[in-house]
């Protein structure tokens, strides 16, 4: 396995406690038939901000809470696995910014369920994998896309057909864009190739390399041209050096240092 993806107890433990805190609200609901459709978002208005941080643990029937359930259990799964560093960080300002843009641009009605969360999600995951360039992060991106590639089609307004409950496709859209800017601005350095040729820098210009010098711009081998050796004349040297110090010389015998044998 991969040193930077690790399979801790919150890759198992944050999907399951999250999915079963939304199964606790709707049973509260049903249980003592409360109302918290209300807490939802209602765009532009005061009391409507509250939906922000309660909206995503709102659902409407056992339907919408089925189809939500599932696709967190696998990108919170995914997201802590992957990016451990960066999960909290992203749900909690994925839930936080995506619902304020819904509040913003949403219709006049209530705005509830966990599906915008779930856009955050797939948003950053497939981005973050694109532009980190890491073969496995790459190959989980064309996984999603793959997979959920058909919530792209619910970012669109939908029409109303009486009788059902119409999509919030603001807050899909809101999502959506919430996941792409939070995978600009954290930054996953842990995953960055390090570079080891000078090939691989930016600045590397083949023109100046002699290797690549051997290569046509057809790619096929070429001998280098030859290169005319110019000779530099050079200055002869003197036998002797002259010195501005006074120098004494002293002349000595050539004598060998040894003792002379007594007679």
């Amino acid at each position: 396995m991969d040193k930077h993806f690790k399979l801790t107890n919150l890759v198992i433990g944050l999907p399951l406690f999250f999915v079963v805190v939304l199964w606790f609200v709707f049973w509260l609901e049903i249980r003592f038939d409360f109302d918290f459709v209300q807490n939802g978002i209602y765009p532009r208005t005061f009391s409507g901000l509250q939906g922000i941080i309660f909206s995503p643990f709102i659902h409407a029937d056992m339907k919408h809470l089925n189809n939500n359930t599932f696709p967190l259990l696998i990108l919170l799964a995914a997201l802590q696995f992957f990016y451990a560093k960066q999960s909290l960080q992203v749900i909690v300002y994925g839930i936080i910014l995506s619902g304020f843009i819904t509040w913003i641009i949403g219709r006049d009605n209530y705005h509830i369920g966990a599906s915008g969360l779930i856009y955050v999600l797939f948003s950053f995951v497939f981005f973050k994998g694109i532009q980190t360039k890491y073969n496995r992060l790459t190959a989980l991106s064309l996984a999603v896309i793959v997979v959920y590639g058909g919530l792209v089609w619910y970012i669109f307004p939908t029409p109303t057909v009486r009788g059902e409950n119409s999509i919030s496709w603001e807050g899909h859209l809101g999502g959506l864009l919430t996941g792409f800017l939070l995978s600009l601005i954290y930054k996953t350095p842990e995953y960055k190739k390090i570079i080891k040729y000078d090939w691989e820098h930016a600045e590397f210009d083949s023109s100046e390399d002699k290797f690549m010098q051997r290569f046509d711009a057809s790619g096929n081998f070429v001998n280098l041209p030859k290169v005319e050796e110019v000779e530099e004349q050079q200055q002869e040297l003197s036998t002797y050096y002259t010195s501005i110090f006074q120098v004494n010389y002293e002349v000595v015998r050539n004598e060998k240092n040894e003792l002379k044998p007594k007679s």
